[in-house]
């Protein structure tokens, strides 16, 4: 059995300004640093045996925070980086419909098939961070990981651990900053049990996510607690 601790990374620079951050290396907000501090006091009694993050500044430092009683060494693995936005790197959200208005459907209604000129598609996405969690998994069997990374590349990989095809990624709901999911995997070969989605219990009212273009966009979605659902 081997338990997996997803966290996506604490506000940053770009969800504070509701642009679209993506590969940009924006640092963390004030708030996001209060966000870390109640994130560590969650983490405290619960001891890893490793801790992984993507590459950019916002997640490294969330996985510090959830390492700060534990003091491991954090490997970053590149492979769970955020979706590179090419041409939308930096643009707000506000101004996404109306300057990129195909680019902002498929992104908002069709997921699946966005790809930004100059950037990175979901598709690859879908790919690549499920086999980045399935080697962390396979070089961890048996132990407890705390892994930090991004809102979209979380997505993908929650559709993964549902079984899902990536046709059906707007079934999943978005994660929240500091949001906790809890993977259990009996075995690399069989989908794991979610048994935490989403959850910010660790944050006071004052530090909860400010509700953005995104995820109040999806706040009428399902929320998937179970993998069990889909058996």
């Amino acid at each position: 059995m081997t338990d997996l601790y997803i966290i996506r990374h604490c506000e940053a620079v770009g969800n504070r300004d509701r642009t679209f951050q993506g590969v940009s290396d924006c640092d963390i907000t004030d708030l996001g640093e209060k966000q870390l501090e109640y994130l560590a006091e969650r983490f405290k009694n619960i001891k890893p045996d490793a801790v992984y993050s993507s590459p950019l500044r916002r997640a490294y430092l969330t996985a510090a925070a959830a390492n700060k009683y534990h003091n491991l060494p954090i490997t970053r693995v590149d492979d769970l980086i955020e979706i590179d936005g090419g041409e939308i790197e930096g643009i707000s959200w506000v101004d996404f419909p109306i300057t990129r208005p195909e680019l902002e459907y498929d992104w908002s209604i069709e997921p699946h098939n966005f790809h930004p000129k100059g950037g990175e598609s979901m598709r690859s996405v879908y790919v690549r961070s499920w086999k980045a969690v399935k080697k962390i998994i396979a070089d961890n069997d048996g132990k407890t990981i705390f892994l930090a990374s991004h809102g979209c590349t979380i997505r993908n990989i929650i559709c993964n651990a549902l079984g899902r095809p990536i046709e059906q990624l707007n079934t999943v709901a978005w994660a929240d900053n500091t949001g906790v999911f809890h993977l259990r995997f009996e075995s690399i070969d069989l989908l794991p049990e979610i048994l935490i989605f989403n959850d910010v219990s660790h944050l006071p009212e004052e530090c909860l996510p400010q509700k953005s273009r995104i995820t109040s966009m999806f706040a009428n979605k399902p929320i998937i607690k179970s993998a069990s659902e889909d058996k």
